[in-house]
């Protein structure tokens, strides 16, 4: 008798039926989720900022994905452009040449920015102490030169946003928020998030900053604000509140630093001084009528019976660091601690990142990497460095310019002072210091900080977000299907005999 097979069950088809239809489900669910989550074409946003210092102005170039426009960490430098000749301030003689020194480099920012986004691209110029120093000198020159920067920015094919002298309070506190900005330091997202909420507000990094002219400090204190509430600035940055300490020194920028030490050192009955700042052998003439020209020196000027100061070097970092010492008035302090010259200074709190010129005098000492240097290293290496005749210093540097590189011993040893006797970093704390030029791609400095505010691209309160990234949605979405399908293809098979288990028909 020949078997016959068995006709399948309702329930079985049904769990095949069911089977099938849930895989599909799965794959167009799948499909449906990596589709339609897929992140935009790049749409990508540009600004330019101008950082007019007192010794030069750097043009900068970012970019950002416009659909991260209120987020974080996304701003990135793509182009950094050093203007030709000296600051603007520089031009107080010559003031239409002010503006036209700038035309090279707006040049390469065309050339950098796609011309379709030329119109809507802004760009800010930001002029820091050398003009804040003109302006007292001579405001009607400090205007013409503004004015001169202005209609070169204004004929250029972006979108002119203002040129304007910031304060030194500005200069800090955007200093601040863009190291804290590319450090991540403001607002996280996953698991950083949850992380970073189990630590203190605090956990923001100090900011360090030494240019030409003037030198600022800023960290968030969690000191009373009644000594001194000049001095503090309030933050709310993505719903979390910062009370921030800052100061600005004028005149204690290193070039005007060196300015008021040697006129201090002037002697009246003698028109040559022998200076330990300087390297032995190392010889420079300076005229007097230049030396007393500022605001930052102008208050010791007395009559010489001489127009040319004969500077000759002596190479002795001790006695230079006593000289520079007279520079930091400590003798009296109307606050429960100060830094100098009466200013209020809370207690040094958390990590600090140190930039601009302190990262170029120390990164040429060799004196900058990921393990920060002892503080008695520290100065043991620019004590050797000012020792050095300046011929030697001269062969082995050949390719530096002559006035930076004979300046560099004092840079070393008024970059301590200030820090040391200054603002008291000791061989305790030095270490918190860290010396950045760069984070990631991005300049440490003001000029970001300061774009990321004018654009209004920090936000007071966290934005709206969806709970989790395109990534994890996609990866959720298809564990959820494997997991459904897993599912099925088990309640099929408990419901499905095996073969084996089957009756033969005989």
């Amino acid at each position: 008798v020949t078997g016959t097979k068995p006709k399948m069950s309702w329930t079985r088809k049904i769990l095949l039926i069911l089977g099938f239809l849930s895989t599909l489900a799965a794959i167009a669910l799948i499909t449906v989720a990596v589709t339609q989550n897929q992140p935009l074409p790049k749409n990508t946003k540009y600004g330019i900022v101008l950082d007019a210092g007192s010794s030069h102005t750097n043009l900068y170039v970012y970019e950002w994905p416009a659909e991260k426009e209120n987020d974080t960490g996304v701003v990135q430098q793509v182009e950094v452009c050093k203007v030709e000749g000296p600051g603007i301030s520089g031009y107080s003689h010559d003031t239409e040449n002010a503006g036209h020194s700038l035309v090279q480099c707006l040049r390469q920012a065309q050339g950098v920015i796609p011309s379709k986004q030329h119109q809507e691209t802004p760009v800010y110029l930001g002029a820091t102490a050398g003009m804040r120093l003109l302006s007292l000198e001579n405001k009607n020159a400090a205007d013409k030169v503004l004015s001169s920067v202005e209609k070169t920015l204004r004929s250029a094919p972006f979108n002119f946003q203002g040129a304007r002298i910031i304060s030194g309070q500005e200069e800090g506190a955007y200093g601040w928020i863009t190291i804290n900005y590319l450090l991540g330091n403001f607002k996280q997202s996953g698991w950083t998030k949850l992380l970073h909420s189990l630590k203190s507000v605090s956990e923001t990094s100090g900011a360090l900053d030494l240019g030409g002219a003037s030198t600022q400090i800023t960290f968030v204190s969690d000191e009373s604000p009644s000594e001194s509430p000049e001095n503090l600035l309030y933050f709310r940055l993505y719903g979390k509140d910062y009370r921030v300490y800052t100061h600005s020194f004028l005149c204690y920028g290193k070039d005007q630093a060196l300015q008021q030490k040697l006129a201090r050192d002037i002697q009246a009955k003698s028109n040559s001084i022998h200076d330990p700042c300087f390297h032995q052998g190392y010889q420079r003439t300076i005229n007097i009528s230049d030396l007393f020209k500022n605001p930052c020196t102008s208050v010791g000027k007395k009559q010489f019976p001489f127009s040319q100061l004969y500077v000759m070097g002596e190479g002795n970092y001790e006695k230079c660091r006593r000289s520079i010492q007279n520079l930091f008035n400590k003798t009296s302090c109307p606050y429960s601690s100060c830094s100098f010259n009466g200013i209020y200074l809370p207690p040094l709190q958390g990590d600090f990142g140190a930039f601009s010129a302190f990262y170029f005098v120390m990164n040429f000492l060799n004196l900058t990497n990921d393990n920060p240097f002892a503080l008695d290293k520290v100065a043991s290496a620019v004590q050797s460095f000012c020792a050095r005749p300046w011929h030697e210093v001269k062969e082995a540097y050949h390719q530096i310019k002559e006035k930076y590189l004979s300046e560099y011993c004092f840079s070393g040893a008024y970059i301590l002072s200030l820090l040391e006797n200054g603002y008291e970093f000791n061989k305790e704390n030095w270490q918190r210091i860290h010396f950045l030029g760069k984070i990631g791609s991005s300049d440490a400095g003001w000029t970001l900080g300061y774009m990321l505010n004018l654009t209004n691209m920090i936000p007071a309160e966290e934005p709206a977000a969806p709970p989790l990234s395109h990534g994890s949605y996609v990866g959720l979405m298809v564990l959820c299907s494997l997991v459904l399908v897993s599912v099925l293809v088990l309640a099929w098979l408990l419901f499905h005999k095996p073969k084996c288990l089957q009756k033969g028909i005989v």
